[in-house]
């Protein structure tokens, strides 16, 4: 099968609009943006665990540390002493896919509990992150 030739020659032109750029496979399940506070000493291992496994984007901020997601940011609070937290309260995060996330928690050996919900089919992981805050993580369907 051969295809006509086009009856007007094609150009292509450059798109020279602002580019913007993807967000983030991550949401977090809030209505504004989120604080938590962490040690100093850290910073590493909060990159590691919000940048490489649940996909968050680092905010270029110098002597701050933030991490964008799709919705909201999380920023946090470094101290030099980190008091243990008197409530139980989670943070909510919803990422795409929960198999992959629970696989690569797995495969950087980090501790999670998995939770079914009240209706059938939602499921959640319980995880810490590196400075101690608990976290609820969902998938988006599931994440309200």
């Amino acid at each position: 099968m051969e295809l006509e030739p086009l009856a007007t020659p094609f150009e292509l032109i450059e798109d020279r609009r602002a580019k913007i750029e993807e967000p983030p496979p991550v949401r977090l399940v809030a209505i504004e943006d989120c604080r938590l506070l962490a040690a100093a000493g850290l910073e590493r291992e909060l990159d590691r665990f919000y940048v490489g496994h649940l996909r968050f984007q680092r905010q270029d901020d110098p002597g701050r540390i933030v991490y964008k997601a799709e919705n909201q940011d999380l920023h946090f609070q470094i101290v030099e002493r980190h008091q243990p937290r008197r409530d139980m309260r989670t943070l909510g995060i919803a990422v795409p896919s929960l198999a992959e996330l629970s696989q690569r928690l797995i495969d950087a050996e980090i501790e999670f509990l998995r939770l079914r919900g009240l209706t059938p089919g939602q499921q959640s992981l319980m995880v810490y992150d590196p400075a101690g805050n608990p976290l609820e993580i969902t998938e988006f369907g599931f994440a309200i």
